[in-house]
C-alpha cells in the first residue's frame, strides 16, 4: 500500500509543507523525489518555501528554492525573501538572495493589510527586528529603504540603533521624508533625534532641511495663544519647529538642539517664540553671537558645495569618490569633523 504524498489537510496544507515545518530535510527530499509538489499552496496561501525560509530550516530551504515556480510565489503575494527577513534567518537570506529571488519584492495588499503598519518590503522586517546581519544583505543586494509607508530610517531612529542609522543613510535612505501620521511642516525624523547629538548630526549631515525648521511665518510678531500644549486626539497640520522645541518637556533642550543645527546652516532668522526660549538656555550667547555676525567663508563654500551636490547626492557618498576633491576637503563637505558615531570615545547621548 503506497501513501499519497499529495494528501492536504483541512487548512490545505500538504504533506511537504509540514514535513518543512519539522525541519527534516531527509524527509523533504524523500517526499519530493515521489513527486510531492512544492507548489501546493494552504488556505493562508503560503508554500513549504515561505514556512523554510520562516523557520530557518536552511537545508530544506536549500532543496526547495529549484522546484519552486516564482509564478506560485507572485501568487501567494509574498516572497520568501520577507519570511526570512521576519524570521531573522541571514543564511537562509543570503541562499535566496544568491538563487535570484527579487529583494524589492513587495508584500501584496491582502498581506499588507494584516500590518498595522501596511509593511511592504523585506527590508522593513529586518530593520524592525534590529537585524544587521539581513539589513546589511539585503542593502547590498538592491533593496530599496524608501518603499513602506513607514519609512525604515523612522524605525532604526526609533531604536536608537547607530548601525542600522549609519547603513540606512549610506544607502539612500531619505532624511527628509514625512510621517504621514503627525505631519509636522519639518522632515519628521528630526524629532527622534533631539536628545541624541550623535543621531541628529547623522541626519544633518546627510542633508536633511534644517532650514526648514526656521521657516516660522509669525517671525517677529507673536504666536497666537494656543489653550493645550502639545498634540490633540485630532491631528495638528504643519506644526512648526518651534511649537515642538518649545514645549515645556523640550524646551531644555533647545539651546544644544539649535547650537547644531546651526553649523549646517547659513543666516537664519529665528521666531519671537523661539527666541524667547532660547534667552533662558546657557547657549544662548553662542547662539547670539553666531546668528548677528558673517559666517566664516570656509563654512559658506562648504554649504555651497553641498547645495551644488544636491540632497539626493548627499544621500549617496559613493558619488564623492568620483570628485575631483583632496580627500580633506571631501571630509570636510561631509562633516566628517562632526561624526559623532565614528569616534569610540563619544556615548552619542546629552
Amino acid at each position: 500500500m503506497r501513501a499519497d504524498v499529495h494528501t492536504q489537510a483541512s487548512d490545505s496544507s500538504s504533506i511537504l509543507l509540514e514535513a518543512v515545518r519539522g525541519g527534516c530535510p531527509e524527509s523533504v527530499s524523500l517526499l519530493l523525489e515521489y513527486g510531492a509538489d512544492a507548489n501546493i499552496p494552504k488556505s493562508s496561501g503560503h508554500l513549504p518555501i515561505h514556512v523554510a525560509a520562516d523557520k530557518g530550516h536552511f537545508l530544506a530551504l536549500k532543496l526547495l528554492v529549484p522546484v519552486t515556480d516564482i509564478s506560485a510565489i507572485k501568487k501567494s503575494g509574498i516572497s520568501p525573501v520577507h519570511c526570512a527577513a521576519a524570521g531573522a534567518h541571514p543564511q537562509c537570506l543570503e541562499l535566496l538572495i544568491q538563487a535570484g529571488f527579487d529583494v524589492n519584492f513587495m508584500l501584496d495588499q491582502r498581506i499588507r493589510k494584516h500590518y498595522d503598519d501596511q509593511r511592504k518590503s523585506a527590508l522593513y522586517f529586518a530593520v524592525s527586528n534590529g537585524d544587521l546581519s539581513s539589513v546589511k544583505l539585503l542593502l547590498s543586494a538592491g533593496a530599496l529603504p524608501n518603499q513602506d509607508p513607514v519609512n525604515c530610517l523612522q524605525i532604526a531612529l526609533r531604536m536608537g540603533n547607530y548601525e542600522l542609522i549609519s547603513l540606512l543613510l549610506r544607502h539612500g535612505a531619505n532624511v527628509n521624508y514625512f510621517c504621514r501620521v503627525n505631519p509636522l511642516h519639518f522632515p519628521s525624523a528630526l524629532q527622534y533625534t533631539l536628545r541624541d547629538e550623535a543621531a541628529l548630526r547623522m541626519l544633518l549631515s546627510y542633508g536633511y532641511d534644517t532650514e526648514r525648521c526656521f521657516d516660522c511665518p509669525h517671525g517677529e510678531r507673536v504666536h497666537r495663544l494656543c489653550t493645550f500644549e502639545g498634540w490633540t486626539s485630532t491631528v495638528i497640520k504643519d506644526t512648526m519647529f518651534c511649537e515642538v522645541i518649545t514645549l515645556s518637556w523640550l524646551q531644555h533642550l533647545s539651546g544644544k538642539v539649535v547650537r547644531v543645527m546651526l553649523d549646517y546652516v547659513d543666516q537664519v532668522q529665528i521666531c519671537s517664540k523661539l527666541k524667547a526660549v532660547l534667552e533662558k538656555q546657557k547657549l544662548w550667547p553662542e547662539i547670539y553671537f553666531i546668528l548677528t555676525n558673517p559666517r566664516s567663508l570656509q563654512h559658506l563654500c562648504r554649504l555651497r558645495i553641498r547645495k551644488c551636490m544636491g540632497r539626493l547626492r548627499l544621500r549617496c557618498p559613493v558619488f564623492m569618490s568620483f570628485l575631483p576633491l583632496p580627500n580633506l576637503l571631501k571630509a570636510y563637505v561631509l562633516y566628517k569633523e562632526y561624526d559623532l558615531f565614528g569616534q569610540e570615545s563619544s556615548t552619542g547621548t546629552w
